[in-house]
């Protein structure tokens, strides 16, 4: 059925088959897990409602039979209403179990329960009536008769029937619940086994045919792979024979072209150091030049600078003559308020006012006269800060000069080597020419031998590459049968 198709839809047919085999077992997992659920479901939902409530129903008889006895005990109108609450939640909680039950056997016993149970309602509200007509410290003993013990004993045994009952219903749901998931399990395995053996006769049909046809193609790769290397072996032997040849002229035309070449670059060299002396020459000629701007420069502003330095110190001394005429003011300020205070002194109650402000005003002479005295040695020390600037601006200006002098010199001697430097670029601009086109004419030999080399090389190399490509392929060929499992040929 598969014998007409390729390998590729061979190979998506077989893993269609395997995905709808494992769809089918991830369905029927699903389906064999949740009908495990819902039969333990089932049997938590008996144990956990039915059984619970029948045991709490049990539970409410013994409270309400304990409650009964302390009527019995005490006779009081409160415990008489605890009795009667508790046969109230008795019956309700029968109505809950009746709600919770689904087997008519259990149903039934249910039933048996309540019958009793109303029995044993009868006698016990005939016992509290004839206690509640008693007086309350008496024997009551005689009241709890035969037939109540009788009676309450069949409502415990009902209740233990029906208790015992539920339990089996629980012990048989459980088992069936066993069985169902142990079929599920079973079902589940055989549906597994089913699809490894269907994936296992898959893999066995795909590997069978890719062995077949893989081993056909095979078989012409190697025949083919085999031609080429022999017609490969025949060329590259060809191509080392010329490439030797070849090698031994461009050999010779390479150490002629090095000989010229390093001719011709130490022609350049000189030449290039001709040019960069020559360059550098000019350069400082020009460099001197402006050096010897800025020094003329500088010459003039140290003028400038030696012209504001007296400008200040003259400046200083109409400070200082402005100072000495502020600290003379100050000291008559001083002999003024002195005089006044006297005066005020001997005008009584009337002159203290005035001799308060004539204290003030002499106090600021006194601090007038202080500041007029430390500007006077400020100005002190500015006169010998100008002297000492204009002395050391005057050394400057004559370094200037002595400098000036020096750099015409110089530029003199800088001037005559550029002369020099450009006769012997000259003469190394015609040696470089020279050897420049004898280097060309080396150059155009070598370039047509090495061309000629390189395509021997590349012929060899060539022939070469396609041997090891043949070879190479024949093992790969080779590889790939005992990979599908055919054997070399």
């Amino acid at each position: 059925m598969m014998s007409g198709r390729t390998f590729g839809a061979k190979l998506a047919a077989g893993f269609g088959l395997t995905l709808a085999l494992t769809l089918i077992m991830t369905a029927t997992s699903g389906f064999a897990l949740r009908y495990v659920l819902v039969t333990k479901d089932k049997v938590i939902r008996i144990a956990s409602t039915s059984l619970v409530e029948t045991q709490a129903l049990n539970a409410m008889m013994e409270r309400r039979i304990a409650d009964y006895r302390s009527y019995l005990l005490a006779g009081t109108p409160e415990v008489l209403t605890t009795v009667n609450q508790d046969r109230a939640n008795f019956l309700q909680q029968v109505t809950r179990v009746r709600a919770a039950l689904q087997n008519a056997d259990a149903i039934r016993l249910l039933d048996v329960v309540i019958t009793t149970e109303a029995a044993h309602a009868k006698m016990i509200d005939d016992v509290m009536d004839q206690r509640a007509k008693l007086p309350k410290a008496i024997d009551v003993r005689d009241l709890n008769t035969d037939g109540v013990k009788q009676s309450r004993e069949a409502v415990q045994n009902a209740i233990n029937n029906l208790i015992t009952r539920i339990k089996k219903i629980v012990d048989d749901t459980r088992a069936e619940s066993s069985t169902r998931a142990m079929w599920a399990i079973i079902c589940i395995i055989g549906i597994g086994a089913l699809l490894v053996a269907s994936a296992a006769g898959v893999a066995w049909r795909l590997s069978r045919d890719l062995r077949r046809e893989v081993g056909a193609a095979v078989g012409h790769i190697q025949s083919s792979s085999a031609e080429l290397e022999a017609a490969a072996a025949q060329q590259a032997s060809g191509g080392r024979d010329q490439s030797s040849a070849m090698n031994e002229i461009t050999t010779t035309i390479s150490e002629l072209l090095i000989t010229s070449r390093q001719i011709a670059d130490s022609a350049q060299r000189v030449s290039k150091v001709a040019e960069d002396t020559a360059d550098a020459a000019r350069n400082g000629d020009a460099t001197i030049d402006q050096t010897r701007a800025s020094i003329n420069a500088i010459r003039a502003q140290v003028d400038q600078i030696v012209q504001h330095m007296l400008s200040l110190g003259e400046k200083s001394q109409q400070i200082g003559t402005v100072v000495d005429l502020v600290s003379e003011l100050a000291e008559q300020t001083n002999i003024l308020a002195i005089n006044a205070t006297i005066e005020a002194s001997g005008a009584g109650e009337w002159g203290r006012r005035f001799a308060v402000v004539a204290e003030e005003i002499r106090k600021l002479a006194d601090r007038t006269a202080g500041s007029a005295k430390e500007i006077r040695a400020l100005i002190e020390d500015v006169r010998g800060a100008v002297n000492t600037t204009v002395m050391a601006t005057e050394i400057g200006a004559k370094a200037v000069d002595t400098g000036s002098r020096q750099f015409d010199d110089a530029t003199s001697s800088f001037r005559r080597i550029a002369q020099l430097v450009a006769t012997t670029s000259d003469a190394t601009r015609e040696i470089e020419l020279s050897t420049k086109q004898q280097t060309t004419a080396v150059e155009q030999v070598n370039s047509a031998a090495s061309d000629t080399a390189r395509a021997s090389r590349e012929t060899e190399a060539s022939a070469v590459q396609t041997k090891q490509t043949a070879a190479h392929l024949s093992t790969l060929s080779g590889d790939l049968l005992d990979l599908v499992g055919t054997g070399r040929h």
